[in-house]
Order: structure tokens, then C-alpha cells, then sequence
């Protein structure tokens, strides 16, 4: 027997539906949210009301794109965190009320497990054990995937997480939010020349907060001295940022490697999509001898995919949850 599953993501400010049929990912939907560009950031009143008017339109076109109804689902799988409450809230009580009316088990998934899995949408797949890098803009951890559901975080972040360190080093920039996307498009017409410190953090740990702090004392004292610095120098000021997070990011991970002696190492997470960092991903693995594994840009951010793929593995080991599982932040 097939199995399908109905999977919904809404953790931050995406609104996700997809249709999963034996681990296989047949539609992948996602509404994204333009009011919060304004904002400087996501701003969860706004992002959880979003939700609330784009969730059925999405598992509508979910359905239709693969063919399926709902009498022909399996199984509910929603993202229970980390995130922000109020938009968990929406698609978990969807996910809820499609289980519960539908009388299907229901299936909690964790953000950033779903990450990792996110490799295992489309091939080529890791062999376990594996590490994965997973970069986000609430998260970065290395994780040792040792089988589908067992995995260790073996190093997080100490304070701000990597994305995080990228919007905010663009707000500094004027240059709006989402500002990851767009250094990474200025750093490609740009030059690492301006030298940001890097922390030094024992173990396999990250902390961005004063690298943050670095690039905006830097900023201060070049505009001091010239108040046209950011507009004269901002495609080199972009690539020494976005140099300054990878090397952090990619020192981390090689050392990992190195001490667990694995050599399948893969990248995850919406930072993943940044083509600076997989560029330096994959030149290190070329250095170092690793089967290197990045996804599909669609399954790197925020999707409903990588919640159903998760899912299947959690399904087929007959793991559920109840109508009462609470949803958490962090």
C-alpha cells in the first residue's frame, strides 16, 4: 500500500503545503510574505494572520498538483517548532483539524530535523553516518546523522545564528530584508578586502553576536572618515561580510569532519542556498576527500517537503503524536 501524506510548514513567515507518497515528494507548495520587507524583519502579528489567509489555498493547490484528494491521505505531518508560536499555531491547528475531521493519525515534525532530511527529497542522498551543517536564520548547528531519526548536535550557536548575522549585517547596509540574498548578490561583483575578526569559540560551537558587533564598530569609523563609504565600497563590504560568516561556518565543519572521521558531509538550511558558501562547501570537499550534498534550492528554505519527507520515516516506525501536543519556540 501507498503511503501519503498531507504535510504543513508554517514556522516563520512561509506558508507551506505538500503531498508525500512513499518518501517521495509530489508537490511542494509555498506562499511567501512581502509585508514585512518594510519592517526590517519578520514581524509574527502580521506573519501569523498571513498564514491564516494562505493556508487552504496552498493545500488546495497541493492537492491539485498531485493529483490526489483528501480521501486518499494517510496521514497529517505539521511543523511543531522551533518557530514562532503564533504562525505554528495556524498550520498546526490545521494539520489538527484535517487529521481530526479525516479521522488520520498526525505526525509532529522538528524544523530543524526536517532540514537535514531535507537531502533525502531527491538524489543523490547521504550515507549514514553523516554530518550535516545546517544554516538558517534562527539556527546553526552541526549535527552526526547516524540513521534518519537518531541524530546528535554536536555544535550550536552560543547567541545569533548565521542568517541572523547576515540581515542584520545588511540592515546595517541599508540594504532592507531580506538582506542575505541580496549580499550574496553584491558580493559577487565585490572583493574580500576589508578584514573582518573572526571569533575564536572553543569546541564546535558558533557565536555571530560579536562579529555583529565588529562589522558595525567598522562601519562607524569608515564613515567617520568618509560619509560616502557604504554607497563607494558596498559591493567589497558585502563579500568581506559574507567571507568573514563562511570562514566561521567552514572552519566549524571541517573540524568536525576531522574529529569524527566522516567523510559524507552535507550543507542544509535557507543559508545553504547562499552560492558563497556552497561554492566554499564544495571546494572544501574537494580538498578533504568528502562526498559533499546540497539541496535543491527548493528544499533549503523554509518548505513543507523536507516536514513530509520526515514524516514518512516517522510513519513507517509508527511513530505518532496526539491533538493535544503543544507546539515550543526553540
Amino acid at each position: 500500500m501507498q503511503i501519503n501524506i498531507l504535510a504543513i510548514e508554517s514556522s516563520c513567515d512561509d506558508t507551506a503545503a505538500a503531498i508525500i507518497q512513499d518518501g517521495v515528494v509530489l508537490s511542494n507548495i509555498t506562499a511567501g510574505q512581502e509585508a514585512h520587507d518594510q519592517y526590517g524583519g519578520v514581524v509574527p502579528e502580521l506573519a501569523s494572520r498571513a498564514h491564516q489567509a494562505h493556508i487552504i489555498p496552498v493545500v488546495d493547490l497541493a492537492f491539485k498538483k498531485a493529483g490526489l484528494s483528501p480521501a486518499d491521505i494517510h496521514a497529517v505531518a505539521f511543523t511543531r517548532g522551533p518557530g514562532l508560536i503564533g504562525s505554528l499555531l495556524v498550520g498546526a491547528s490545521f494539520a489538527k483539524g484535517f487529521a481530526l475531521s479525516h479521522n488520520l493519525p498526525l505526525i509532529e515534525v522538528d524544523h530543524m530535523q526536517a532540514h537535514v532530511l531535507a537531502h533525502f527529497a531527491e538524489d543523490p542522498k547521504p550515507k549514514f553516518p553523516f554530518l550535516c551543517l545546517t544554516v538558517s536564520g534562527g539556527h546553526t548547528q552541526i549535527v552526526l546523522v547516524r540513521d534518519y531519526l537518531d541524530m546528535e548536535v554536536l555544535g550550536t550557536t552560543l547567541d545569533d545564528a548565521a542568517g541572523e548575522a547576515f540581515d542584520k549585517s545588511g540592515k546595517l547596509l541599508g540594504l532592507g530584508y531580506p538582506a542575505g540574498p541580496r549580499i550574496d548578490r553584491l558580493a559577487t561583483n565585490g572583493s574580500p578586502r576589508f578584514p573582518m575578526p573572526l571569533p575564536e569559540i572553543p569546541g564546535l560551537d558558533f557565536s555571530f553576536s560579536g562579529f555583529k558587533t565588529s562589522i558595525l564598530y567598522f562601519l562607524k569609523r569608515e564613515l567617520q572618515a568618509n560619509p560616502n563609504f557604504i554607497e563607494e565600497n558596498l559591493s567589497d563590504i558585502c563579500a568581506s561580510v559574507q567571507h568573514g560568516i563562511i570562514q566561521i561556518l567552514i572552519k566549524k565543519i571541517k573540524k568536525a569532519a576531522r574529529q569524527h572521521h566522516i567523510q559524507e558531509v552535507a550543507l542544509a538550511g535557507g543559508v545553504s542556498a547562499n552560492s558563497g558558501l556552497r561554492a566554499a562547501f564544495e571546494s572544501l570537499g574537494a580538498q578533504e576527500g568528502w562526498n559533499t550534498y546540497v539541496p535543491a534550492f527548493q528544499y533549503c528554505t523554509d518548505n513543507a517537503g523536507m516536514i513530509g519527507v520526515t514524516a514518512y520515516y516517522k510513519y513507517i516506525k509508527g511513530i505518532f503524536t496526539t491533538q493535544d501536543v503543544g507546539l515550543y519556540a526553540r
